[in-house]
């Protein structure tokens, strides 16, 4: 009998007759789908907002003096955009044209 790992929805055959690196790519694969369906078919009853978080950089410049490193300058750098984007209804991990994709699919205008 198959030993079955539970993740999300999905159960995954672990057992010891299965080549693991099959079973990582069912698991994957599941998981891509799965991804793809929250995307395309939102939740009609839940609140769909998306967000997308940047982390603000400074580049600090020091100099080495009296035996240690003292800092000289301080410069804030742009954030870029941001890589990936999330739905406050919890779909996250989408790229800017999946958070779209998601957003029209919702009726978010």
């Amino acid at each position: 009998m198959p030993k079955l790992f539970a993740r999300g929805h999905t159960a995954v055959d672990v057992s010891d007759e299965r080549d693991p690196e099959a079973t990582l790519r069912e698991w994957k694969a599941s998981m891509q789908a799965e991804h793809d369906a929250a995307i395309a078919e939102p939740d009609p009853d839940a609140d769909h907002l998306i967000e997308a978080v940047v982390q603000p950089s400074e580049r600090v410049r020091f100099a080495y003096a009296g035996g240690e490193l003292v800092e000289e300058e301080r410069e804030r750098v742009e954030a870029g955009e941001p890589q990936l984007f999330s739905c406050v209804c919890g779909v996250r991990g989408m790229t800017r044209e999946e958070a779209e994709e998601h957003a029209a699919a919702a009726g978010e205008d």
